[in-house]
């Protein structure tokens, strides 16, 4: 077919800092996509961990089609009612006493950040602060998130970077305890480290480091990015772990498909952010905060959330199944829908040959590094897609192989 718009287009008028796939997606349904050539797509990628409900999910249409006849962006110079009944479930929902608004996971994280900072110098002085990450760990692409984050990759070329950051191994609680001083003004953790190759935290872990910050006066920040809004089979991986943190960071799924952000926070926590010390033109417009508290109040029903955990089951028996046969994987890892195929060492290095493989056999899926298949469906994906999409993935696995 010829069209104006073509995947060359890209290369003509985009910056190069992406590598999209061959094809142009244009429509999806469900866990369905087609392309200009009205080709079909399973979707196990969820544009990566956002469209927890799929795409065009018809109760997120209404409310995004209700509210663009209503009202779209005032600025934080004024309020909406979106935005404070959002806030309002939010709250309801979790640990937290206030929420912060804003448009993306760097945002969150940025804000996260700077909060913990903030709250430190208020109560400890500007001595206090330390901010201790793990190796591995992913946290935006902002200059400051970058650095908290434990990927060298991501700061090369854009020093001098922001200090008083260092990292640690991931699950390692002596190290964490080697680390931790009174100097530490927060430790901010994945519960599963997603971009680094997905890779649940241990409760002990996790345990751990809510004593540890407890007995330093430092705060434990929760990058819930990815594993937030039933992405784990529970509304927020810490309830998962049944570890609470004092600050977390939330956006993908949050929005269902809209771009938004948040940091959620205890009440002492937040008091730090006094009027003027941050802010976000948009962050909290009516728009996006309509459509998440659409998509809170599906994703956060018992019977959605119950069934992230029995799809889990589905989907990983057939990979086990599948890898039972082409030994390609040396595990499947991961919590609920988020999951990740680590290749067996004769395989290394090659996660983005088997993203190729399952795109010529019309499946979407994701990479976590050199060396992990990343799986991030929609969380309310059919029974009947998930087998078709194994079918597909079996083919993919049969072309990556040349089986």
């Amino acid at each position: 077919m010829d069209h104006a718009i073509t995947r060359s287009t890209y290369d003509e008028v985009m910056f190069p800092n992406y590598s999209p796939a061959g094809f142009i997606p244009v429509r999806g349904l469900g866990s369905r996509v087609w392309d200009q050539d009205g080709r079909e797509f399973l979707d196990l990628a969820g544009g990566i961990a956002v469209n927890a409900l799929g795409h065009c999910h018809p109760d997120l249409v209404a409310a995004l089609t209700e509210q663009a006849g209503k009202l779209w962006h005032v600025s934080n110079v004024f309020t909406n009612e979106p935005v404070l009944a959002l806030a309002r479930r939010l709250v309801e929902l979790t640990f937290a006493d206030r929420v912060f608004f804003c448009n993306s996971g760097g945002e969150a994280n940025e804000a996260a950040f700077k909060l913990a900072r903030k709250y430190a110098v208020d109560h400890f002085g500007s001595d206090k602060n330390e901010i201790i990450s793990c190796t591995n760990s992913f946290h935006g692409r902002t200059l400051f998130t970058v650095t908290v984050g434990g990927q060298p990759k991501y700061t090369e070329g854009f020093g001098p970077v922001p200090g008083a950051v260092s990292h640690v191994p991931f699950n390692d609680i002596d190290a964490l305890k080697a680390a931790i001083s009174d100097k530490t003004c927060a430790v901010v953790i994945e519960p599963v480290q997603g971009e680094g190759g997905v890779s649940p935290a241990d409760r002990a872990y996790l345990e751990a480091a809510r004593r540890l910050c407890d007995g330093h006066n430092a705060l434990l920040i929760f990058d819930e990015v990815q594993t937030g809004m039933g992405r784990t089979g529970s509304l927020y991986a810490y309830m998962e772990y049944g570890v609470v943190p004092d600050i977390l960071s939330t956006a993908k799924s949050l929005g269902g498909g809209f771009p938004i952000g948040a940091i959620l926070a205890t009440d002492k926590v937040a008091k730090s952010f006094v009027v003027g010390t941050h802010g976000s033109t948009y962050g909290g417009n009516p728009l996006a905060c309509a459509v998440a508290l659409c998509a809170v109040n599906i994703i956060s029903r018992p019977e959605v959330l119950a069934g992230v955990k029995v799809r889990h089951d589905r989907l990983e028996t057939g990979l086990m199944a599948l890898n039972a046969r082409y030994q390609v994987f040396r595990k499947v890892r991961g919590l609920g829908l988020l999951l990740g195929c680590v290749l067996q060492p004769a395989f290394a290095g090659r996660s983005r040959d088997f993203l190729k493989a399952a795109e010529a056999e019309n499946l979407m899926v994701l990479v976590a590094g050199a060396d992990v298949v990343r799986l991030a469906p929609s969380l309310v994906i059919g029974e009947a897609d998930i087998d078709e999409a194994l079918r597909r993935f079996d083919a993919a696995l049969a072309r990556f192989t040349g089986a």
